[in-house]
């Protein structure tokens, strides 16, 4: 040991400090240029997630704006069969986000994952084209090309490239572009309303773009520019690599799954239907049978989160059959356009030009509800309800599929022209196209109330933790809309032996349908309106239960002395509440 001076001590350390804080050239930048670097990895993180939101609204809309016309036109098949793929294949892409982003979080990891969807992706966009949009005549410079595939080989590739397709969406969209991406945990109720205004106004300028890029290519004169199609997602393709390689992707935090959810309902369904009284005693909801303290097999916590969750589940229930009349656009809706006059002028108005007209509500009316909202809180006074505004929306697709029906009876009126679509001359009615535009307004009217309302209930009344998967219910619940619909389209087709959605819109009575399916909604908007009062109060927010390990063992070890009869339930209950 070496003695020293102890008062050079305290200057040797100052020293060693002075040398410690002397700037090297080998040592990393210093802090305060951190921030300049995150703001740009933010930027490039918008910037990437605008131009997917981009390319996979182009090749989505591109399908759904294409599918009718090519089943009905070259498969020959009946307007209900065809209306009948293309909700299923909506309906698969909006579930597929879902269960492919719990499949990447449980089974194969998110980065395979989005490999795979992205090479499934790019399989069915470029299949699709060349099978079918282009149709039968395809142009690639100069050289006139023609393919002769038989009608099942056609059907075959045609289905394949659908299903490749909206397996491709479905990943991309889950590891790309979830909600769970953007912090929203400290946003109050009319932050997190702006919020969901504005995101999908964005969504919806996205998809005005995109329609108006598939109007022009549904011209005659643009054929070749359907490969614009796979270009799209080769260049989606480059853009998930990029983010992934970068680490520029969103991962979710972990609180819970769906399996856990649905089993925690089945646990208790089971408990139930075989009556274990003896060993679980009293309850207080049915869905507390399925703890391990009443003989179930899931934890305190785990029930008490489904019991937050199975609060909201009217309200995704109700949203099926809502839904089912915003997918009357691509389909109903759509029919009833290709079975009218599309000629403008001296120019023929493309089908899908049709849905801007229901896009154009969703974008005044995202910054005038920000305006009205921003008055109401400078006076001092509450905005409406978003139950309220729901409410509002639903009668608005109710009036919106009412009005459809109307117009129907109105276009059947007019005497049939011929009008040429994809090659094939039609029978169509001389009523111009323009007087089917209140039914989409009202349809995006709709869609602009419900839709942001929705996601901030879900969101506003469900802990934090457990949020990804309340949106995630939400998003099934939009789903089994689309195949809903599909389904009503298939029994009144057959219940009423093709008269209500005929083949020949002049020779049936497709108002029926739109009047059937308004009088549907009309009970859906007023039972949703007798159980909105349950989410008028979004300040109480569910706050799920929390249990300790210790708690957890002592509330298995009262269930088994219980059983036995062998202690005091209200000394044991107050012990444990202690604990917890």
């Amino acid at each position: 040991m070496v003695v020293g001076d102890p008062n050079k001590l305290p200057d040797g350390r100052g020293q060693l400090r002075r040398h410690s804080r002397a700037p090297r050239a080998d040592r990393a930048p210093r802090p305060e240029h951190e921030p300049p670097r995150k703001s740009r990895k933010k930027l490039q993180v918008i910037i990437c997630v605008l131009l997917v939101e981009l390319c996979e609204r182009f090749t989505f809309f591109g399908i759904v704006c294409n599918t009718i016309l090519f089943c009905t036109v070259k498969l020959g098949y009946d307007n209900y069969l065809a209306a009948t793929v293309n909700l299923c294949f909506i309906g698969a892409s909006t579930l597929t986000p879902v269960l492919v982003g719990w499949f990447a979080e449980t089974c194969l990891g998110r980065s395979k994952v989005l490999y795979i969807c992205a090479f499934l992706h790019f399989f069915g966009t470029a299949m699709l084209p060349v099978v079918a949009f282009p149709f039968e005549d395809f142009y690639i410079d100069t050289h006139h090309m023609t393919h002769h595939l038989e009608r099942r080989e056609q059907q075959i590739l045609f289905y394949t490239g659908l299903l490749a397709a909206a397996l491709g969406i479905g990943g991309i969209r889950a590891i790309l572009c979830p909600m769970g991406a953007y912090s929203l945990q400290c946003y109050n109720q009319h932050q997190l309303l702006s919020f969901f205004n504005w995101f999908y106004w964005l969504v919806n300028l996205n998809s005005t773009v995109v329609f108006l890029g598939i109007a022009y290519i549904q011209q005659s004169v643009a054929k070749n520019l359907g490969f614009l199609i796979p270009f799209t997602s080769v260049l989606l393709a480059l853009i998930a690599i990029h983010m992934m390689r970068n680490n520029l992707t969103y991962k979710p935090k972990k609180g819970g799954s769906l399996l856990t959810t649905l089993g925690v309902f089945l646990n208790s369904l089971k408990m139930c239907c075989l009556h274990y009284r003896h060993l679980s005693g009293d309850v207080g909801s049915w869905l507390d049978r399925a703890k391990e303290n009443n003989g179930g097999r899931y934890s305190e916590t785990h029930v008490e989160n489904v019991k937050v969750l199975a609060k909201l589940f009217p309200l995704y229930g109700l949203q099926l059959l809502y839904r089912a009349c915003i997918t009357q656009i691509p389909s109903g809706y759509y029919i009833q356009t290709m079975n009218s006059n599309l000629h403008l002028a001296s120019h023929l108005l493309p089908i899908g030009a049709m849905n801007v007209i229901s896009i154009i509500p969703l974008l005044l009316l995202a910054p005038l509800i920000e305006c009205v909202t921003t008055c109401y809180l400078s006076a001092e006074k509450a905005p409406l309800a978003p139950a309220k505004v729901i409410t509002l929306g639903h009668a608005c697709a109710t009036l919106s599929v009412l009005v459809a029906g109307l117009s129907e009876l109105h276009r059947r009126s007019y005497p049939l022209v011929e009008q040429t679509l994809s090659g094939k001359v039609l029978q169509v009615s001389s009523m111009p196209c323009f007087h089917l535009a209140p039914q989409y307004i009202l349809l995006g009217l709709a869609e602009a109330l419900v839709t942001p309302a929705c996601s901030l209930i879900s969101f506003q009344l469900t802990p934090s933790h457990i949020r990804g998967i309340s949106l995630h219910f939400l998003t099934l619940s939009y789903g089994g809309g689309c195949f809903l619909a599909a389904l009503i389209v298939q029994l009144v087709y057959f219940l009423s032996g093709g008269n209500f959605y005929p083949d020949a819109l002049h020779d049936g009575n497709l108002e029926r349908f739109f009047f059937l399916l308004a009088s549907l909604m009309a009970v859906n908007t007023l039972v949703f309106w007798r159980v909105s009062n349950r989410y008028i109060d979004l300040s109480v927010r569910g706050k799920a239960l929390t249990v300790s390990p210790l708690a957890e063992k002592l509330l298995h070890y009262k269930a088994c002395l219980r059983f036995y009869d062998t202690v005091d339930r209200s000394y044991t209950t107050a012990s444990i509440e202690s604990i917890l």
